[in-house]
């Protein structure tokens, strides 16, 4: 294989990529958002600098189906989200995510950084509960209710396309093969090309269990704030370098 074939190569291995080249369209993403109160001095600690807390100790914790992924199939996403600020901007940091699917998984930590683990999220309607759950292994360490559309959110969706549209500030850390970091960053981008279908508001509960390679509990439950459910056609475009911790 020549110089020039392996530059066109979208992911690795060479022989099967693990994932196309983009763009990354999402068709009927489907979210369930429930943000909420912790402490602040774990929002302190988990937010990596630049990053700045705001002055509520805000955390929304989510589940996403994604049944229609070009590129990366169908799959389900669970994980916490920090609002915070860079700059002075209001962005949100992603934190911990959690998925069922090997593609999103390979081309989500090495394109954008996001901090995806292998395990297993689940989002359905059972009877006139959402409820959304995360498996990390055999264990359960979440889970989450919300009344089944109670409460439809007035407009024509600008406020859910407001949410979508918010920066995502993800750290990005790759190895070197020296054994040092090869990549050390905080990574943005936002989605685009945004079409809401539905939205809703309603009553939730969240219940997080501590483990120690899943630590979603690290963020106590101190009081909800509310949830929100939502379907939307969505793209995730490439991102941008927001700070490179190896330069000085």
């Amino acid at each position: 294989m020549r110089a020039e074939d392996i530059l066109q190569l979208p992911s690795m291995p060479l022989a099967g990529p693990s994932y196309p080249k983009g763009p990354y369209r999402f068709i009927n993403r489907e979210y369930m958002v429930i943000t909420y109160e912790t402490d602040p001095d774990v929002i302190r600690h988990q937010l990596p600098e630049p990053l700045e807390p705001l002055d509520k100790p805000l955390v929304s914790y989510e589940w996403i189906n994604m049944p229609d992924s070009s590129g990366f199939g169908s799959y389900t996403e669970s994980g916490l989200v920090i609002p915070c600020k860079f700059q002075g901007e209001e962005v949100n940091f992603v934190s911990q995510m959690y998925l069922d699917d090997d593609p999103p998984i390979a081309g989500g930590r090495e394109i954008w950084g996001f901090p995806k683990k292998y395990a297993h999220p689940k989002l359905k309607i059972i009877k006139d509960t959402l409820t959304g759950t995360l498996h990390y292994g055999e264990q359960l360490v979440a889970l989450g209710t919300m009344g089944y559309k109670h409460e439809s959110m007035a407009g024509n969706g600008e406020r859910t396309t407001a949410i979508l549209t918010k920066t995502q500030v993800n750290l990005k850390i790759i190895p070197g093969v020296d054994g040092g970091h090869g990549i050390c960053q905080l990574v943005a981008y936002n989605l685009s090309d945004i079409t809401v279908k539905g939205s809703w508001l309603g009553p939730a509960r969240l219940h997080l269990v501590s483990h120690v390679n899943a630590p979603v509990g690290d963020f106590p439950v101190r009081h909800i704030v509310g949830a929100h459910h939502f379907i939307a056609d969505l793209s995730l475009p490439y991102g941008r370098v927001l700070h490179d911790y190896l330069k000085p």
